[in-house]
């Protein structure tokens, strides 16, 4: 369902979850908007798990518009390792959020969610009435459950209160300012550091989790934060919406891009005993299509960049400390 374009000038819009790899690109989008205020607050600030607090900070600053980018996120081993964790924060962040936003009666809020939403058998491509048709897969469970419930709030919101609320599900995200620890991080900043590690130690060979079969869809952030825009101002439907590139690749022909991206030419060593997860995971985005969007960074135009904002920022011994922020 489109609607007519939503005018944003003058807006106070709060970005919550500005620090993270969505929010810091939702900044520099909206940085091309005429918005009147860009809203932010840190974690030390306020902590969005503790409904109080959020309450008391959204009725504090107002704002009209709101983005929900705040989650706790991490790749298969954090998530499989804290499941608890993962389904508590994430839980108790969005209902949080969106009770606030209820409250003081936002114009419209934007849910940001993720592909693994879907069952782990899902057709592919996924379609969006993919969601709760069997199991989900075992690693990532638990955020993925409150990401489900996430988007049924504000959906259940908008039928019994007309919070006017929309959720966007992008499939993995990449980019400047991701995670680049490899206790935590997803595959593509893993797999960046490891190659820049080994071309800096001349090490011979990489190992990469998995069997490298797994094909994978990957979208640059900077892509979802546009996408996220132009749903905010021109999307007002219930169901939610997928957000992806539309193609996919395996994690072997992944690994291989970016060793060549970096300049390594080594020999990858794919460690069986390290969980997969889902076979396969492709988007249907025809949805998002047919209201005129279409992601528009080729993989490796992204993936160059991404390389290039690493190297810069975590210097030549790539410390978890970055250079310059």
């Amino acid at each position: 369902m489109s609607a007519t374009r939503l005018d944003l000038s003058g807006k106070r819009v709060w970005v919550a979850g500005h620090r993270g790899l969505v929010g810091s690109a939702l900044l520099r989008r909206l940085a091309r908007e005429p918005v009147g205020e860009v809203l932010t607050a840190t974690s030390a600030q306020v902590d969005l798990r503790q409904q109080e607090a959020t309450q008391t900070l959204v009725q504090r600053v107002k704002p009209e518009l709101v983005f929900l980018a705040a989650a706790r996120v991490g790749g298969i081993n954090a998530n499989r390792s804290a499941q608890g964790e993962f389904l508590y924060d994430n839980l108790m962040i969005a209902a949080n959020v969106i009770e606030a936003c209820r409250n003081i009666g936002v114009e419209k809020l934007v849910v940001l969610g993720s592909s693994c939403i879907y069952p782990r058998e899902a057709p592919q491509p996924i379609p969006e009435q993919a969601l709760l048709t069997g199991p989900l897969e075992p690693t990532n469970e638990g955020y993925a459950i409150a990401k489900i419930a996430a988007l049924e709030l504000a959906k259940m919101y908008r039928r019994q209160y007309g919070l006017n609320a929309i959720s966007l599900m992008p499939t993995n995200l990449y980019g400047p300012e991701d995670n680049f620890d490899l206790a935590s991080s997803h595959v593509v900043p893993a797999l960046l550091r490891k190659f820049h590690e080994a071309k800096l130690a001349r090490a011979g060979t990489v190992e990469v989790w998995g069997t490298g079969t797994p094909r994978r869809e990957f979208l640059h952030v900077d892509d979802l934060a546009d996408a996220a825009v132009f749903a905010l101002t021109r999307y007002e439907g219930e169901s939610h919406l997928n957000v992806g590139a539309g193609t996919d690749v395996s994690i072997r022909e992944l690994a291989e891009l970016i060793a060549e991206i970096v300049g390594w030419d080594g020999s990858l060593v794919f460690d069986s005993k390290m969980p997969d997860g889902a076979p396969r995971k492709l988007l249907d985005v025809a949805m998002m299509t047919a209201l005129g969007w279409r992601a528009r960074i080729p993989l490796r135009e992204g993936l160059v960049q991404t390389y290039e904002w690493f190297a810069h920022h975590y210097g030549a011994d790539s410390r978890l400390e970055p250079t310059r922020r």
